[in-house]
Order: structure tokens, then sequence, then C-alpha cells
């Protein structure tokens, strides 16, 4: 049976689906010429039919395996428990924002410090995991998504890089958005809360998922912002902030028609949360109506554009990590690349020696 790319309302919770799957997958297909207690393994693999509820769930459940003599699941499992961790804390909004390029970067900082051989086994278990997705997912129109994950030029094992930095809107670009976002025809019952949803995220940064999550009671004005509580991975909460200007009258004229069920902020027509697929769909359609094309065009890329605009101008790394909610600096550290001043003062380090030498 072969399933929707984005089958579960939150990236976090569609990853979990397929990381079961493939566990199933391979709890059936690695070699059990040593395993010591067939019942046990049996009852993993009955449980992992339902899929975990949790990554908790999930590494039990492998642990469970390898401790019934299933020794080599751990070499598939265990890189994929520090990709969830990883695209956790980036927060993309779709499956369809996994490239080559995000599982190299991944690479290159869950593998540091770590053996070749190491090195090796986490390619393999990326590029097989994502192979088997390739082979069961399937939309409506019975076509599927393919990530096609080779890391044939991954440089954690002596070849070139091919990673790049991630995708974001220029100072002029951002400009050209957030026109489309206010010129873009939606349907007049939505309009108000479709341009709420995506100034939120471009003006604060915020995943898309503690978008979706956000309550009335999450609003706070307080003179001329909001404060906005954000629930962010792991329930960690934080504070971010949005002038009162740029959302107030979208506010307003979504909550007179809201009837959001459970005090969400944002919902569909039956009161129930919307999806981050939708969310990215809208955004890509308004990028589209600005002219604006990028590698990745889903609605994390507002967060990138966010996240880089704020280190720009305000060199605080610091400060980047606090308002991402990045449980890691090193997550962070990313947006230093776009900083052409720095790269100005490392280009003219050796202007002095050269005018000496003439």
């Amino acid at each position: 049976m072969r399933y929707p790319l984005d089958c579960e309302a939150s990236f976090d919770k569609t990853l979990l689906f397929w990381m079961s799957r493939y566990l199933h997958s391979k709890l059936n297909s690695l070699s059990n010429r040593q395993v010591k207690d067939p019942t046990r393994l049996a009852s993993v693999i009955t449980r992992l039919r339902g899929g975990a509820e949790s990554l908790a769930e999930l590494s039990r459940l492998a642990k469970e395996a390898r401790n019934a003599g299933l020794t080599g699941i751990n070499t598939y499992y265990k890189p994929l428990e520090k990709l969830y961790a990883y695209l956790s804390d980036l927060g993309p909004a779709s499956m369809r924002e996994i490239d080559e390029e995000l599982i190299s970067d991944f690479l290159a900082s869950a593998t540091a410090g770590l053996s070749d051989a190491t090195k090796k086994n986490y390619r393999i278990a990326m590029i097989n995991f994502f192979g088997y997705i390739d082979k069961q997912n399937a939309e409506t129109d019975g076509k599927a998504h393919h990530f096609g994950i080779e890391l044939k030029n991954w440089g954690g094992l002596g070849g070139k890089s091919g990673t790049k930095l991630p995708s974001y809107m220029r100072e002029e670009e951002v400009e050209r958005f957030i026109e489309a976002i206010e010129t873009y025809p939606f349907q007049a019952v939505v309009s108000a809360r479709n341009r709420l949803l995506i100034k939120l995220i471009l003006f604060t940064g915020i995943r898309v998922g503690e978008a979706l999550s956000l309550t009335r009671r999450d609003l706070i004005p307080e003179g001329d912002v909001y404060l906005i509580r954000i629930t962010g991975k792991g329930n960690k909460a934080r504070i971010v902030m949005i002038k009162r200007t740029h959302i107030d009258g979208y506010l307003k004229e979504w909550l007179q028609i809201a009837e959001c069920k459970g005090e969400y902020l944002f919902c569909n027509r039956k009161g129930t949360p919307l999806t981050q697929a939708y969310v990215s769909r809208m955004v890509e359609k308004i990028l589209m109506k600005a002219g604006i094309r990028k590698e990745k065009n889903g609605a994390h890329m507002l967060r990138h554009t966010f996240a880089t605009m704020l280190y720009l101008k305000k060199k605080d790394l610091v400060l980047v990590q606090e308002a991402l909610g990045h449980a890691s600096l090193d997550t962070s550290r990313i947006y230093t690349h776009f900083d052409k001043e720095r790269l100005k003062e490392a280009a003219s380090v050796m202007d002095e020696i050269a005018k000496e030498s003439k």
C-alpha cells in the first residue's frame, strides 16, 4: 500500500510515520539468523504496523528488535534518530523541502568526528531511507515524489561537498513578496486569515507548525507590538514580537468571522487546523505572483529569509538562535555565511602586505 508523501497533519508526525514504515520494512528484510527471541521480534513488527506515536516509542521498539538479536537494525535506525532531531529543529513544512543538499548539511554536522566507516553507514542509511519513500509514496494522481538521494559527492568521505546555503529572499524580493501578499486574489472568506498567517511567519521567523498551533490567547497586545507566545520543539516556550501595524487590520477582520475549534487562531472552514502542506502551496502561489523563483519555494524559505535579514542587520548570532528557537547555536551559524561585510574583511587581509611588496 502506498501513502501520500505528506500523510500527517504536521511535518514531525509525517517524518515519524515514514520512519516507522521504514523500520517495519527493515525488520522484515534484514537477516534474522542471529535472532534469539523470534516471539519478541514478531511483537515489535506487529506493533510497528500501526506506526509509533513518538520518537521515544520508535527508539524503544528498535532497541527491542536489537535485543531480540536483530543486531543490524542500529546501522539503519540510529542515523534516522539524529535526522529526526535535525529536521525538527529546522522545522520544514513539507517532506518536499528535503533534498540532497539538506541531507548533505545534516551529514556534515551529524558525522563530524566519527570514523570513515561510521560516516559510510550514515550515508547508506540516508540513501536507503529516502529510496524506500521514493517507492512507497503516491499522490491522488498516482504519481510519486522522487527524492533521488544519492550523495555521490558528499564531502564527508573525501569527495567534493555539494551543499548549498539555504534559499532566502533578498530585500527587494521581500518588498515584492509583501506587495504580492496584499494583492493576491484570495477568496474573500479566507483573505484576512491567509495574509495574517503569512505575515506572521515572514515577520517573526516562526515555524509553520508553530504558527498553526497558535491560539487567540497567544497573541498579547502590548503598546505598539504583539507579544506572541510560541511553544516550540520539545515544548520549549519562547516569545516573539511583531509590530501591530503589520497585522492589526487582518487580525480583527479574521477574528470576526473565525469559528475555530479549541481556540486555535487559524483553521479551515470546518473549524479544524490548517495543514502545513496547504501553507506551503499558498506561499508558492504568492511567490509565483511576485515573480520570485528559488530552489526551495516552500513556506520554510520565509523562516530562512527572516533569519538571514536578522543576522545581517543585527550581527547577533545568539539573537538569531533565541528568535528562531534553535536548540543549538550551530544550527543558527549557517546564517553567518551571508555576511558580505565580514567576507570583505577576509578579502582585504592581505592588502597591506601586497602594497609593501610592490
